[in-house]
């Protein structure tokens, strides 16, 4: 066999297996990197279409959710879209419905896994940590899967002529390349073992002539490049020494900053907790002449009982000690005579008629100081991180009569409470945002006025609702109500803290409070908390 033949075989044979290889390698790359483009857009599509429609799920918005799936079905390539509640129950879907809503939903994780063309995709609709449904989502792969192919064949085709051009141009310079290529191979071999120091003869001007001479630079440039590397090891290991150095002092410094967010959390929660105290303490003070007179009404016609029961005992005690004479004379004539007469002496059939009467009013007036103290206790008490089932009716019940003495002499307040589950929360934080809406709601009130208190449950939800006939409030105050130390009132008036806080308290529980206000037509606060 020739050394042309071998040649054009060889080259032929090598070419074809990097020819193979390469192509192998770029269809795997094409593969994968599709398939990895297909997971991260189904995955980003998904996650995206679960933040879009989260606050329609959340409000039951279902023809929002409608409108949302018929616009994400516009993406190329998306076979069906559908939004479920967390029970399963299908609130919207579009696209190829019947795809997988009969049977188990299967996510599929890698385009490896598909066996219906359509990858299957997921996202779950989370709020405050409870997840309140998932969206589904399944995108064909059909269309990637035929430009995969179409690369592929040209792939084949272009490499075949390749390898036919090439065993054609060995053939032709095959000959012309043999007298050449044992001093390039002796030279070759030489730099294969590490011999850069070389230089293979060239003469003329011909293709041959510049290889040799591209070869020569090689060697030359590979020399450099040996002496380089040396170089840049020593240089390398110098700087990941460093490295470590300067990582582990970062770590250190980024170590320090995290120990100070922590601490300046702590001090943030502590100083919110301080700022609920005090507008906690800041009400308070606002109620306590009402509450004082509210107490001093029952204390008065208590005191005043007292003194007419002492009076009446005495009177009854002065009556028994007769009894007991008039029975130790043993005058049986005259004794009923006398025990009539003394009995309407000491007016007995009176004060027989009015000692349950005023027991009963000063029972009654010492119920109503232990309904208002009672009230006071549950208000200021300092377990503010209590949270447990309690009767939302029965805190506004409380509340109202701490500051009922600010209301009733310019308010009409109206109740329609509703029947409602006990809630699980911190009845004293709610009692102060009530107390703080009410307090508002009066003050918004010149001359008189109605406030009305109504409570209902709608949707695993309750809904305490204050609305005042008060004087309202135009659009950019409602708009800044919630920052803090923002104010109407005069500085002696208000904090501009109140509303902040009591904002803060219902997120906390994972409500919210909504406004609705009209500048001359009075307020309604509405205060949402979940069960």
């Amino acid at each position: 066999m020739s050394i042309r033949l071998k040649t054009i075989i060889g080259v032929a044979l090598i070419e074809g297996v990097l020819l193979l290889v390469l192509l192998l390698t770029i269809m795997e790359f094409i593969r994968e990197s599709s398939y990895e483009a297909l997971n991260k857009r189904a995955t980003t599509t998904a996650t995206l279409f679960a933040t879009t429609t989260k606050d329609a799920v959340l409000s039951f918005d279902l023809a929002s959710l409608e409108s949302f799936v018929h616009v994400v079905m516009q993406n190329p390539d998306l076979i069906y879209a559908r939004v479920l509640a967390a029970d399963g129950t299908l609130f919207a879907q579009a696209g190829d419905t019947s795809h997988q809503l009969n049977d188990l939903f299967v996510i599929d994780h890698g385009a490896g896994e598909i066996a219906d063309g359509v990858f299957d995709a997921t996202a779950q609709i989370v709020e405050g940590g409870h997840v309140y449904g998932t969206v589904e989502l399944g995108i064909g792969i059909g269309s990637i899967n035929e430009s995969i192919d179409q690369v592929y064949t040209w792939g084949l085709v272009l490499a075949s002529g390749e390898m036919l051009l090439v065993a054609l141009f060995s053939f032709l310079l095959g000959g012309y390349l043999t007298g050449q290529l044992q001093k390039l191979r002796e030279a070759a071999t030489a730099v294969a073992q590490g011999v850069f120091d070389i230089e293979v003869p060239v003469s003329g001007r011909d293709e041959v002539a510049v290889v040799g001479r591209s070869f020569n630079l090689m060697a030359s440039n590979l020399k450099k490049a040996s002496e380089s590397e040396q170089c840049y090891k020593a240089e390398l290991q110098a700087l990941n020494q460093s490295l470590e150095q300067r990582v582990a002092k970062r770590t250190e410094q980024l170590q320090a900053q995290n120990r100070q967010l922590e601490e300046t959390l702590e001090t943030l929660k502590s100083t919110q907790q301080k700022l609920i105290q005090a507008e906690k303490m800041a009400g308070l003070g606002t109620m306590a002449a009402g509450v004082a007179h509210e107490i001093n009404n029952p204390v008065s016609y208590i005191k005043s009982n007292l003194g007419s029961l002492q009076r009446y005992t005495d009177d009854l005690l002065r009556y028994a000690e007769s009894i007991e004479l008039l029975i130790e004379s043993e005058d049986g004539y005259t004794t009923p005579l006398r025990l009539a007469a003394l009995k309407e002496e000491q007016d007995i059939a009176y004060l027989i008629e009015d000692l349950p009467m005023l027991l009963n009013e000063s029972l009654e007036g010492i119920t109503r100081v232990e309904e208002i103290v009672a009230g006071l206790k549950s208000f200021s008490r300092l377990d503010s991180d209590e949270v447990k089932p309690a009767d939302i009716n029965q805190g506004i019940s409380s509340t109202l009569k701490l500051v009922s003495n600010q209301l009733k002499y310019h308010c009409s307040v109206h109740e329609d409470y509703g029947e409602l589950p006990l809630v699980n929360c911190n009845l004293a934080q709610i009692n102060q945002v009530v107390m703080n809406l009410l307090v508002n709601a009066s003050h918004a009130i010149e001359g008189q006025g109605d406030i009305y208190i109504k409570t209902r449950c709608v949707e695993e939800q309750v809904q305490i609702e204050i609305r005042d006939t008060g004087c309202g409030m135009p659009a950019e105050v409602v708009s800044q109500l919630f920052d803090p130390f923002f104010t109407t009132k005069s500085v002696d008036q208000g904090t501009g803290l109140g509303l902040s806080i009591s904002h803060g308290i219902v997120q906390k529980h994972g409500g919210d409070i909504q406004v609705v206000s009209e500048l001359g037509q009075g307020s309604c606060f509405t205060v949402i908390l979940p069960l």
